[in-house]
């Protein structure tokens, strides 16, 4: 007797059960020098809140390396203490999420070039069967984010925005520099997602 195939799951609501953790969107920790903030809202196609997504995040160093063993120039331990080049943070009620790392560096492009300044982004939700990719970048990179390999292969300049952050005001107890990002997963504006 063989068992019929199963239905396929979407990844959420139940991602919140194990994924996060208390220090999740704390790349760096509280104080440190050079830190950033990141903030924004996931939103659905109809622009409303998503309060159950996972927002992650994955990115170089200041000084553009990866303490990871698949880095084509070798892992290199992080310069900044306490840095650890990844981070996680559940929405809220009203679909907010928060990150606090530091800057990186730009990229070696395999094929020659560099890639801008930027952090990945991996958004977990319900109604998703797979995660959703996408990059934030920085809005005052204009000339590396015009180099930049990825941004240039996206013809449409409105659509390329939608991977570039906004500077916002700070709001204490947030470091001294914070960037606004949201992620729209449908409709008008939708966030460029990547196919990986």
């Amino acid at each position: 007797m063989t068992e019929g195939i199963t239905p396929s799951q979407t990844v959420g609501p139940f991602l919140a059960i194990v994924l996060p953790w208390p220090d999740g969107p704390l790349v760096v920790p509280p104080g440190t020098p050079g830190a950033i903030g990141i903030s924004g809202q996931v939103l659905d196609g109809t622009g409303a809140p998503v309060p159950d997504a996972l927002v992650e995040t994955w990115q170089a160093d200041p000084f553009s390396r990866f303490d990871h063993p698949d880095d084509p120039r070798g892992a290199m331990p992080p310069a900044v203490a306490g840095f650890r080049g990844f981070g996680r943070s559940a929405t809220d009620a009203d679909g907010n999420y928060q990150i606090s790392t530091l800057r990186p560096g730009p990229l070696p492009c395999p094929g020659g070039g560099t890639e801008a300044p930027h952090l990945d982004v991996s958004v977990f939700a319900r109604g998703l069967l797979d995660r959703v990719v996408t990059r934030i970048y920085f809005p005052d990179e204009a000339q590396a984010n015009a180099a930049d390999p990825v941004l240039s292969a996206i013809s449409d300049s409105g659509r390329r925005g939608t991977l570039i952050a906004v500077a916002v005001p700070v709001v204490e107890p947030w470091p001294p520099t914070a960037f606004r990002f949201d992620i729209r997963l449908q409709g008008e504006r939708e966030t460029v997602f990547f196919d990986v």
